[in-house]
């Protein structure tokens, strides 16, 4: 595997949540540049040592509600 994907979502309590998909990963921080730190943090825990995906991607999503 040389690439990992994380769906990015807004946080409920705010901040961000991170989910790996296809891979059992789930991270969240307050901001962005700590998201990227905890995201790379979690890759690095979940894969052994020479396994870890050489790119992490991040799909940031966001729901809006417009009322009518």
């Amino acid at each position: 595997m040389n690439e990992i994907l994380f769906l990015v979502e807004d946080a409920p309590e705010g901040g961000y949540t991170a989910r790996a998909l296809g891979t059992s990963i789930f991270t969240e921080a307050d901001d962005l540049e700590t998201l990227h730190q905890q995201v790379r943090d979690a890759v690095h825990c979940h894969f052994d040592e020479g396994h870890a995906p050489q790119m992490i991607r991040l799909h940031f999503t966001r729901e809006e509600v417009i009322a009518v």
